[in-house]
């Protein structure tokens, strides 16, 4: 009988790490992506892709320097492609994607809200990643600046900034 050394890397404590990192950034991660996408079920998915990614991959570099950070920034990047997502399908003729009008006042109402919405939606997908983290930290989370700037590893005056232009191009994508 011969002997095979076969070695193998001792096992991470990746599961119990993860489950921390769940139990303590899941809820922030469901409100970013819900603030991006608008879509409970769309929120849901970016915080199942994002914890699943991590355990297949195991933890990067920049989760382990700031957990947080990483976890915000990768749940916008996920909304974002999440809404681009959408988009494609609804252009496609998905047959989810498809409104139906009706003619009751409330109904016709809460349609013009949910069209502002989608619009809105629409128009965040169109900005830059790092402005579409900034806007929610600011008025989702309400993240003070200098809040923001120290999450995201930058000074206030950059996000200051950063804001009042992504507020302008909003401006700009949601007029009729």
């Amino acid at each position: 009988m011969s002997s095979v050394a076969v070695f193998r890397r001792p096992p991470e404590p990746l599961a119990e790490d993860l489950e921390d990192a769940f139990r303590e950034h899941s809820r922030l991660v469901y409100r970013t992506a819900y603030s991006v996408t608008g879509s409970a079920q769309d929120a849901e998915d970016v915080v199942q892709t994002l914890f699943l990614q991590i355990l297949r991959r195991g933890f990067p570099p920049a989760f382990k320097q700031n957990p947080k950070g990483y976890l915000y920034r990768a749940a916008v990047n996920l909304s974002l492609n999440a809404v681009k997502s959408r988009k494609r399908r609804a252009s496609a003729g998905d047959p989810e994607q498809l409104e139906i009008a009706d003619s009751r006042p409330d109904e016709r109402e809460a349609a013009a809200k949910d069209d502002l919405q989608a619009r809105l939606v629409e128009a965040i997908a169109h900005l830059n990643p790092r402005a579409v983290e900034m806007l929610v930290l600011r008025y989702e989370h309400d993240t003070s600046e200098a809040d923001i700037g120290r999450l995201l590893g930058t000074s206030r005056a950059v996000v200051a900034v950063t804001l009042f232009r992504a507020r302008a191009r909003l401006k700009k994508l949601l007029k009729p």
